[in-house]
């Protein structure tokens, strides 16, 4: 009789959850830190917090440290000061985005569409799914009577730091020459282009930023719809 209550004993527990595998999963949930997240962004108190929800401060304070789990009705009044809903505090967080991008794994590639590149350039985003912006490292070679610089065109606006050696920069009608040191920041919709303005190739760090939508969609007018124009394709 022994031997089989040992053995429902074994299979009680094999069905029963580890009291510590759920403060674990509490744990991951991270409710403390969601709570002082949301309690700093207001610049709210723990005393302020307290007096709206009727907990006292000492055990907000716990709460947040993860000394204390919280129950449904004392997490559910924090939720309503801060109009969260109570599925808040246990939605998977995103990982936030970090990518590296070592020298060694990069692709240099020359500038494309002509036959004598005045540059080549190296992606540091490439491994970035969905990036707001291209930067790139740029080395800008020295002209040679073959060599002329093309310019382009695209939607958004770019940045552009030089690291070492002279350039000239071409921005519409716009001219100028930049060293070491000078950034420039420019509406990339306008035709621009770059070369080398000195007998030494030149490098620049130069960020690419899309060109974010309206905050508000145009009103529609009453006009012929034309046919759609193809999409400029930016040259690199």
């Amino acid at each position: 009789m022994g031997e089989i209550a040992a053995v429902k004993s074994e299979e009680t527990h094999k069905t029963q959850i580890d009291p510590e595998t759920a403060e674990r999963v509490i744990a991951e949930k991270r409710i403390g830190e969601r709570i002082k997240r949301l309690r700093l962004k207001k610049s709210m108190g723990l005393v302020e917090l307290g007096r709206h929800t009727g907990l006292s401060a000492s055990f907000l304070s716990q709460l947040e440290t993860g000394r204390v789990v919280p129950t449904l009705r004392n997490l559910s009044r924090i939720a309503m000061v801060f109009s969260k809903d109570l599925s808040y505090f246990f939605e998977t967080e995103p990982n936030a985005l970090f990518r590296i991008h070592r020298r060694k794994e990069r692709v240099r590639l020359p500038q494309t569409g002509v036959n004598d590149p005045t540059y080549y350039f190296e992606s540091l985003g490439y491994m970035v799914p969905d990036r707001h912006m291209d930067p790139y490292f740029a080395e800008f070679v020295p002209l040679t009577k073959e060599m002329e610089p093309r310019a382009h065109m695209h939607a958004g606006f770019e940045f552009l730091y030089v690291l070492d050696g002279d350039l000239e920069i071409r921005h519409g009608d716009q001219a100028c020459t930049l060293e070491a040191g000078d950034a420039i920041y420019f509406d990339a919709s306008t035709p621009h282009s770059y070369q080398c303005a000195g007998k030494k190739p030149a490098g620049a760090i130069i960020v690419t930023m899309h060109q974010a939508p309206p905050a508000h969609p145009l009103p529609l007018r009453g006009v012929t719809t034309a046919p759609a124009a193809k999409p400029a394709i930016p040259v690199r």
